[in-house]
């Protein structure tokens, strides 16, 4: 029984191995800059707890096999120093993780300051769909009016926006977030009903949108292409169908489609 047992530790914890070194069901490919710290914390983490799990699976097997022939088996109350020391370990490793950790998302979160050449745009999510609104040549988000959203109309009027407002005029809703590659987008998050979560796996980007709040959050993608956006967060029936795209294009195609919707709103 205890080789049985020793067998099955030793398969356990080689598979085990084998998966997250041949990276099996692992990450999508990164397509953004401020992902990286992301993935670095997550490698970190992943190696640090890694060590631990053969560590204790090592012991365990030893244990089993140094008493593997132990008849009857005696009741132990433990060794007080070695819990002292694995809890002392343990809260060391915790607390060095978290420090990592706070010290990458204030990174995350803070970024570079923001600059002119930055592309502004407002995410709003509402059950259960995702609305991206640009602020128009004059770079500015008119107002928006809660007694004035209909969602059943769709881009503008889900949003509710002021018509009145001259800053709203040259306002573009979109329902797929187009951006230019190798260029900063700094998003502003917002949510009409219960907190959704906007969250782009490529990027490593997600951040929760709370109602009554305006939310920042910014990326820059470095891969052309199509990824989709998803709501992380169990907002209610139609959950399962709140998604959106992200496209990533180039600076001459993403200029030749703000004409496009430029002309469009004409």
């Amino acid at each position: 029984m205890a080789r049985a047992l020793l067998v099955a530790l030793v398969v356990l914890t080689c598979g085990t191995i084998y998966l997250f070194i041949a990276k099996i069901w692992w990450m999508p490919a990164l397509v953004s800059v401020s992902g990286a710290a992301v993935d670095r914390e997550f490698s970190s983490t992943l190696l640090i707890l890694g060590v631990v799990f053969v560590l204790a699976q090592i012991a365990l097997g030893l244990f089993v096999w140094k008493y593997r022939n132990t008849n009857p088996a005696t009741h132990s109350t433990g060794h007080r120093g070695a819990e002292f020391a694995w809890t002392a370990i343990t809260a060391t490793i915790f607390v060095a993780l978290s420090l990592a950790g706070e010290r990458t998302w204030a990174e995350l979160r803070n970024g570079q300051p923001a600059s002119t050449q930055d592309l502004q745009v407002e995410v709003t999510g509402t059950q259960f769909a995702w609305y991206f609104r640009y602020p128009g040549p004059d770079g500015k988000f008119g107002a928006t009016r809660p007694e004035s959203v209909d969602a059943s109309l769709g881009s503008a009027a889900a949003i509710g926006l002021d018509a009145g407002d001259p800053a709203a005029k040259d306002d573009r809703v979109t329902s797929a977030l187009v951006v230019p590659v190798n260029r900063e987008v700094r998003l502003q998050l917002h949510a009409q009903d219960v907190i959704h979560s906007f969250f782009v796996p490529e990027l490593r980007l997600k951040q929760d949108a709370v109602p009554g709040l305006n939310v920042q959050a910014h990326f820059q993608a470095t891969n052309l292409g199509d990824y989709e956006i998803v709501c992380a967060e169990l907002c209610g029936l139609g959950h399962y169908r709140m998604h959106a795209i992200l496209r990533v294009v180039s600076e001459d195609d993403f200029q030749r489609w703000q004409r496009q919707q430029e002309g469009a709103a004409r």
